[in-house]
């Protein structure tokens, strides 16, 4: 049975103070801010980058501009996440749904494949998404803080899932291994988005895709070694 068509979804108004939602501009304004954060975080640091810095650049008069309309750094930050995010979220409830669909019970390799697919789309749009989540990873040791940006994630599915296909290993391995799942796509797409614009491919993006969820399905699945 193919799999259905679908649109790309469009990305929601980026959340943050409703004082001026409904003033197209001040919309305009916040997500100009939220993109102009994410560039800056990615290039320079999730804690080296003033919020005055981000106004600034962001074309705002008002250097506190960021707090007037998202708080603090950390409302930024996930009003950052907000504004991506909800785009994969949707591409992986609709794989999900797919893969329940046509097969009932989807595989090890099918949920990873879906996690990896929902990430791609930012690979080749214009933002600095996937770099800004690499810094993120490596500047506070994974996602904490980002927690709830999105509501309630299919991905804890997802691990629910993997946990009756991989009854062997136990669930707090299995947990983090998801997180190296999520960690490593993250990088591993963040990297090849820079050799992208740079002009040195390692290779065609669908290849690797399909090596590297081959990759990561063997390491969810992998035998522990005696201790």
């Amino acid at each position: 049975m193919p799999p259905r068509q679908r649109q790309v979804p469009t990305q929601d108004p980026v959340p943050g103070d409703d004082r001026d939602r409904p003033n197209s501009r001040g919309v305009a304004t916040r997500v100009r801010m939220v993109e102009t954060a994410e560039r800056l975080f990615a290039e320079r640091g999730i804690e080296s980058v003033p919020l005055r810095d981000i106004a600034v650049a962001a074309g705002q008069k008002n250097n506190a501009a960021v707090q007037y309309h998202f708080g603090d750094r950390e409302g930024l930050l996930k009003a950052i996440l907000a504004h991506r995010a909800t785009r994969s979220e949707q591409v992986r409830t609709e794989l999900f749904a797919d893969l329940i669909a046509v097969d009932g019970r989807p595989t090890v390799h099918d949920l990873v494949r879906a996690f990896v697919l929902s990430l791609t789309g930012h690979v080749e749009d214009d933002s600095h998404y996937l770099a800004f989540l690499s810094r993120h990873i490596i500047d506070r040791g994974g996602y904490s803080g980002l927690e709830g940006a999105v509501g309630e994630s299919v991905v804890a599915t997802f691990v629910r899932v993997l946990g009756g296909l991989l009854p062997d290993v136990p669930r707090p391995v299995l947990d983090e291994r998801w997180l190296m799942v999520m960690t490593t796509c993250v990088h591993t797409l963040s990297r090849y988005q820079i050799a992208l614009h740079a002009g040195n491919l390692p290779g065609p993006l669908p290849e690797l895709i399909d090596d590297l969820v081959d990759f990561l399905a063997a390491g969810l699945g992998a035998v522990r070694s005696d201790r």
